[in-house]
């Protein structure tokens, strides 16, 4: 299948969808039909992400990443484009995941930093850019960088950035979770103004309204699965520079981002799940191993927040 918006860029409001699961914790394929539906039918976002860690893809099969890709396009794959996940060890298994996003459908990548990375990718560039030339010669669909913080190890410095964009043409936007404000603004400032400039996705959803006042170029966020009518007002505002009303919906938007972002952040697409679940939205908030089901008390935590929000 190929690609429905060639000419798509990263940019706006970008919901990362979950992965509902079976008692038996195979894919609940109607689930997520449903699911993907449901927020493909927001008006005002400009694309959804599939296949990233939101939707748990380290617990699937390359099989089932398929299997799930499959689904999504053929439920909204010609009404919103899809940006698929590319989580792997290494660039080999990279490339075949890019080919086969690309075959099913997606309109760009976002490319996970391997692990390998926090062994010394920051002090050596040709890591970082050898991974993305090696994606990047194995499809022609957008990249976005994945960007971590400094404190993993697997951050790509700044100007290493700036060399992605230079030597690998298809580079077009980056996700930042740099966690720090200070490395957020200097990258919005650099990467958006280059000669061919790089978007700036903000995923900082604990502090989004700072974020966004920045001038960051989208939200890209798991927490758009559960209010990704929320994310796109509150961007409308900021693109309107009504300061004003951007902070009532971030005071709607407050008690949601701080449950679902305290710690452990592991969990954090866990509630997600299960105020889904006390929405009506999934039948279930099944998760599969690294990711272990909330306690009693961390879903009254997700209930009271939903509450204060207005959602409930």
């Amino acid at each position: 299948m190929a690609a429905k918006f060639p000419n798509y860029v990263p940019a706006g409001v970008i919901p990362a969808a979950l992965m509902p699961f079976n008692e038996d914790l195979s894919i609940d394929e109607k689930s997520l039909r449903s699911h993907i539906r449901d927020l493909a039918s927001v008006k005002g976002i400009s694309s959804l992400c599939v296949n990233g860690v939101s939707q748990e893809t380290p617990g699937l099969t390359l099989d089932e990443q398929k299997r799930g890709m499959d689904i999504m396009a053929d439920e909204v794959g010609d009404k919103v484009p899809l940006m698929h996940g590319v989580i792997a060890q290494g660039p080999i298994d990279a490339a075949q995941i890019a080919r086969q996003a690309e075959a099913g459908g997606a309109s760009c990548l976002l490319v996970f930093p391997p692990p390998v990375f926090a062994r010394g990718s920051a002090m050596l560039p040709e890591m970082a850019l050898g991974h993305y030339k090696a994606i990047a010669d194995a499809t022609d669909l957008p990249l976005i960088v994945f960007q971590y913080e400094t404190s993993t190890g697997m951050a790509i410095p700044l100007d290493t950035l700036v060399r992605l964009s230079e030597e690998v043409p298809s580079l077009a936007a980056i996700k930042d979770r740099s966690n720090n404000p200070m490395e957020h603004e200097r990258n919005i400032r650099v990467l958006q103004n280059l000669s061919r400039p790089v978007n700036v996705l903000t995923t900082h959803s604990a502090w989004l309204l700072p974020s966004l006042v920045l001038g960051c170029n989208g939200i890209l966020s798991g927490s758009g699965s559960v209010h990704a009518d929320l994310h796109v007002a509150l961007w409308n505002a900021i693109q309107n520079n009504d300061l004003a009303t951007a902070k009532k919906i971030n005071d709607k938007i407050y008690p949601m981002s701080s449950c679902f972002y305290s710690a452990p952040t592991l969990d954090m697409h866990t509630r997600m799940k299960e105020a889904l679940v006390m929405l009506g939205r999934l039948p279930s908030a099944r998760v599969r191993l690294p990711w272990v089901e909330l306690s009693d008390q961390e879903r009254v935590n997700v209930r009271k927040a939903l509450t204060q929000s207005g959602l409930l």
